[in-house]
């Protein structure tokens, strides 16, 4: 009876929401307003402002430090990438450009249902900034400005990923409800019902909670108050990226507005006076002014992070290079565990070319390889090309990893630049430092079947001697 009470107040409760002398407001005024909101799209944006706080934040003095003293530097990217600071500071802009540009084609897309015709206009006026520098609507924010926007955002993200969370715990206490309703049976009728009612409780409160959310997050802004705030917010990265890097310096717009610190171009570009401060947008090409005329800003910046013929971007292989190191890695610190089956399945990996490279340098070695003064300076020498090879290939895991679809969320965490991985590096250095180690491999690995081999008979020796009979 009790479950039957319970059944005819949710009849009840349906039948109210139904009545049409309570319904709310009409049809087309309830579209407007749904049209208006970004509603479920929250998160879709949450994931872009994180990007943009991420993107601001590499932008930020004491990283375009590290471009210089750490991330150019780094002894893989001298050896097989280039040892040019221009070029590399190059691809640097150039990367964080071509993110930027990205962002800007999922805002161009929110733009499109803006009520204000500047915001509807996003993609000529960005370009036009880009390209000129020109800022008809004053979009560029300024230091404290940006700052109280800074935190909005980071507000906004926040409570858009908790909303998330507790949309995603609401749907398991509704399926959970659901789930006692069909499950009903007379003779736990009374445990049943206690059940029921507390789901509904706690139902009750997580809509609450849901609803709280929606209001403060992202869910409730219009797209014309999230479209401006993101339209801003590129507007000023974009600044930024042209303020660090020293492009377009004194064409079009104001920098004075800009918060920066007097020594952050010094620190990617320290030339010793005024006058060459002003040719700092040599690295992006040679010609960087008629490059930037014939394709335009991003066009141009998108042309420089097309890798060249000679790279293993190029040839399409820098990830499946990338598995290879970090296979053999693994078997270089352990090869007394590798088995022949493990050492046939890196072989099957290994492209025409290595498997050629390879042949050459084993014609003549010999079969044996009991030498442990040799497998010592082989196991040293192998060391030597994983220290600065090896970083190269787990940063082009990661940096692959963390833009592959299934690895999206509201915080992005994008930490490797393009140039610190395989992508640039040049295929015929890089396939002879893998043939260096595959023939390094293959010694130390015969060297170690031979040892425990010997191992092995030298005991069965003496087990037998021991016994004085086979």
């Amino acid at each position: 009876m009790a479950l039957e009470t319970l059944l005819i107040k949710v009849k009840k409760t349906i039948s109210y929401s139904l009545d049409p002398a309570r319904v709310a407001p009409p049809l087309r005024n309830r579209l407007v307003t749904k049209k208006s909101s970004v509603g479920v799209l929250a998160f879709e944006i949450a994931g872009l402002i994180s990007k943009i706080l991420q993107l601001w934040e590499s932008l930020s003095d004491e990283t375009v430090a590290r471009f210089r003293s750490e991330s150019i530097c780094l002894e893989g990217v001298r050896k097989i990438v280039s040892n040019d600071d221009l070029f590399l500071l190059g691809l640097v802009c150039a990367e964080m450009v071509e993110n930027l540009r990205i962002i800007s084609n999922s805002v161009l897309s929110m733009s499109k249902k803006c009520q204000d015709s500047s915001l509807r206009c996003f993609d000529r006026l960005f370009e036009e900034f880009a390209n000129s520098g020109h800022d008809p609507h004053n979009w560029l924010m300024g230091s404290k400005e940006l700052t109280s926007k800074i935190k909005e955002m980071e507000r906004f993200v926040t409570i858009t990923a908790t909303l998330h969370r507790e949309m995603d715990e609401l749907v398991v206490l509704e399926n959970g409800l659901k789930k006692s309703l069909q499950g009903y049976k007379d003779h736990d009728a009374g445990i049943k019902e206690q059940k029921i009612i507390d789901l509904r409780q706690k139902i009750l409160w997580q809509r609450q909670e849901v609803k709280y959310l929606k209001e403060k997050s992202l869910w409730c802004r219009s797209f014309d108050t999230v479209t401006k705030l993101l339209a801003r917010s590129l507007f000023t990265v974009l600044a930024r990226i042209k303020l660090v890097f020293g492009v377009g310096h004194g064409h079009g717009y104001n920098q004075s507005t800009l918060p920066r610190s007097l020594s952050a171009s010094a620190l990617v570009y320290p030339f010793e006076n005024s006058n060459s401060y002003y040719h700092v947008s040599g690295p992006l090409t040679k010609n960087p002014t008629n490059t930037h005329e014939a394709y335009g800003f991003f066009g141009a910046n998108s042309k420089i992070l097309k890798p060249p013929s000679s790279t293993l971007g190029a040839a399409a292989l820098s990830l499946h290079y990338a598995n290879v190191i970090i296979v053999m890695e693994k078997m270089i610190k352990s090869p007394q565990l590798v088995g022949a089956d493990a050492r046939d399945d890196l072989y099957s990996m290994l492209p025409d070319s290595i498997r050629f490279l390879l042949r050459a340098r084993l014609k003549g070695v010999g079969f044996s390889a009991s030498d442990p003064v040799l497998a010592a300076e082989w196991r040293e020498a192998l060391q030597k090309v994983l220290k600065w090879l090896s970083p190269l290939a787990h940063n082009m895991i990661k940096w692959h990893s963390e833009r592959s679809f299934e690895q999206q969320n509201l915080v992005q965490k994008t930490n490797v630049l393009l140039l610190q991985t395989l992508y640039f590096a040049n295929q015929e250095k890089t396939e002879a430092a893998i043939t260096e180690l595959l023939v390094g491999l293959n010694y130390i690995w015969r060297f170690e079947r031979e040892m425990h081999a010997k191992s092995m008979f030298q005991n069965c020796n003496g087990f037998l001697n021991s016994k004085g009979s086979c």
